[in-house]
């Protein structure tokens, strides 16, 4: 497999650390405000991520810090009057459920800066020991110039550096370029005890602490939005190796920018899109094959009618699946080898894609013209059904991979749609339950009248608007509703 690294600003080949178990972090949220689509971009490429490695056999351990100490907040609940405490859990926590309803498989801890003191003060005094960092009236800074390769990660140099740092000059630090590991506060919302005397955490510090805490040694994967790179990201790494001696991370992986009609997402633009807004008015599925369909490296603006395409797209895969589900037994098996190998190349196309930096677009070409190729199939009056089985067994997987979920819902939705098939067919009901009743009797006939063609057409019909019949060994067939 082969992932892009944004330090070696190259593909690599990529080799874990160990063969028992990936250890990946991912920059989580400052939750002083609610998850916006920038977000959920992010986390669902990383998902996808996640869901392929483990399917290729490796366990994980996945990190997701909570930045819940930090001056936006302070801010918020200088002007709300809120507990930064009650603030930050209760907006994590909406987060949590509204990622949950996009299926992203939750990480394995969720550190809280407020809960990593000692582990913060311990990585500022070691640097402090080994002179990477000294002290100042207003707190304990990180000396750059004692890090040879700061700069690599963002492809900076120290002038460039230097001139972006003296928009923001402490007087007391000794070079405008060095950075905050602590600082010190009086009278703060939130201040903790330290050696220097009160204050908190710089922003940078809180990641390395935290990671070398649950990881133990270096990261394999460590992840976030591209515009993490400087200066958080890039402190990371000086920080953390100038503590250790050792190699922070294997691999970078950073998402592109998400825009909002070509712009980046701003209040004052009016342009601002939490999550909660996009998925009441889309749902999990279409938001996340809209994310799914972009290389997740690649820049990608949100467009209300692309989401939309994206939701008819995974409707048509669950249309042929529940097809494929319905093939009647009567049906005449054969081998068949040309719909064999172009369905086995197709399979292979798209995990051959995701191992190439999970090149999404790719794998979703290979799936569609998996689809066409089974749809084809099907119209056939023989079919191979040992070969569906496997392709059915594998789109499940590749479903479960890119995190698409089949919904299941109740028969009053369906209500218009099974109006017009009963319709259709000559039925004259409005009850759904009643409906399905008659159109299963009316299916059965047509099939002892040896009507297949009727029969099918029937079936397709349900299966469009999202139910299948499932024959059982025995009692006839039943519904399942999607």
């Amino acid at each position: 497999m082969r992932v892009f690294d944004s330090l070696s600003r190259r593909v690599e080949i990529f080799t874990p650390n160990t063969d028992k178990k990936i250890f990946i972090y991912v920059c989580g949220l400052t939750p002083y405000d609610s998850a916006h689509i920038g977000h959920a971009r992010t986390y669902v490429s990383f998902d996808l991520i996640k869901r392929f490695l483990i399917k290729k056999g490796f366990s994980f351990f996945h990190m997701q810090n909570i930045t819940d100490v930090d001056d936006k907040i302070f801010r918020r609940c200088r002007e709300t009057g809120a507990d930064p405490k009650k603030l930050t859990t209760e907006i994590h926590e909406e987060a949590l459920g509204l990622f949950d309803s996009l299926n992203i498989l939750r990480a394995d801890v969720y550190p809280k800066v407020s809960e990593h003191m000692a582990e913060i003060i311990k990585l500022v005094r070691t640097l402090v020991d080994k002179g990477a960092a000294y002290e100042t009236l207003t707190g304990i800074y990180f000396d750059v110039s004692k890090f040879q390769e700061y700069g690599r990660l963002s492809g900076q140099n120290m002038e460039e550096i230097m001139a972006g740092s003296r928009k923001l000059v402490d007087e007391t630090k000794e070079d405008p370029a060095d950075f905050a590991l602590w600082k010190k506060t009086s009278g703060e919302i939130i201040e903790f005890d330290s050696p220097w005397g009160k204050g908190r955490p710089g922003w940078h510090i809180e990641c390395s602490a935290m990671s070398l805490k649950y990881a133990g040694g270096t990261l394999d994967i460590h992840g976030g939005a591209r515009d993490l790179i400087f200066p958080h990201h890039e402190n990371e790494i000086a920080q953390s190796e100038a503590a250790t001696g050792k190699k922070f991370c294997k691999y970078w992986l950073h998402t592109g920018f998400l825009t909002v009609e070509g712009e980046k997402m701003s209040k004052s633009l009016g342009n601002f899109i939490t999550l909660k807004q996009a998925l009441s008015q889309f749902d999990a599925n279409s938001l996340r094959m809209f994310y799914l369909q972009a290389h997740y490296r690649s820049p990608l603006n949100y467009d209300e009618e692309a989401i939309t395409a994206a939701g008819e797209s995974v409707e048509r895969i669950f249309n042929t699946i529940g097809l494929m589900r319905e093939i009647e037994d009567s049906r005449m098996d054969v081998k068949g080898e040309s719909f064999s190998k172009e369905s086995d190349q197709h399979i292979t196309g798209f995990y051959d894609a995701l191992e190439d930096d999970f090149d999404t677009p790719k794998a979703m070409a290979e799936l569609f013209s998996l689809l066409r190729t089974v749809n084809s199939h099907l119209n056939g009056n023989a079919v191979d059904h040992a070969q569906l089985e496997k392709v059915r067994n594998k789109l499940e997987e590749i479903l479960w991979i890119l995190g698409l979920k089949e919904k299941e819902t109740g028969l009053i939705e369906k209500t218009e749609g099974l109006g017009k098939i009963a319709n259709e067919f000559g039925i004259e009901e409005t009850e759904p339950e009643k409906i399905i009743e008659l159109l299963i009797e009316l299916r059965e006939e047509l099939r002892k009248k040896k009507d297949y063609a009727k029969a099918d057409d029937m079936r397709a019909k349900l299966v469009a608007i999202g139910i299948t019949l499932e024959d059982k060994a025995a009692g006839g067939p039943r519904k399942k509703v999607r």
